[in-house]
């Protein structure tokens, strides 16, 4: 499956889970759900997956976390907060160089129309 086809379904399916819960939820309600919904969809997710940190070519681990990586192609950071803003895309972008990703959504569930609150990342 090609990033594209991947990350329109992973809009489609994020616009019905706000569709359903709307705004204002915790970030973990929306993973889960979000989680729940792509696998239900038969696309393989990791949902907290790991990203260690090669520093002076040592691994460290770090605890950084990619909240949901799909097709082991898709990174898909996830916020519940009034106004994303270049942290939260700072974020995303480090964690899809971490782990030599091209692609990347960062989607806002906290906002009225979700379609408001998603970035699409390119390296």
């Amino acid at each position: 499956m090609i990033e594209n086809s991947i990350t329109n379904t992973i809009i489609g399916l994020a616009i019905d889970v706000h569709r359903s819960l709307g705004p204002g939820l915790l970030e973990s309600a929306y993973k889960e759900c979000l989680f729940y919904k792509l696998t239900k969809e038969g696309l393989k997710v990791e949902k907290e997956k790991a990203m260690p940190l090669i520093y002076e070519n040592v691994r460290l681990d770090c605890g950084y976390r990619i909240d949901l990586l799909v097709e082991n192609k898709v990174v898909v950071e996830i916020k519940s907060v009034e106004n994303l803003n270049e942290v939260h895309i700072a974020q995303t972008l480090t964690y899809m160089k971490l782990g030599s990703y091209r692609l990347g959504l960062l989607i806002n569930f906290n906002v009225y129309l979700l379609k408001d609150g998603i970035k699409r990342l390119i390296i």
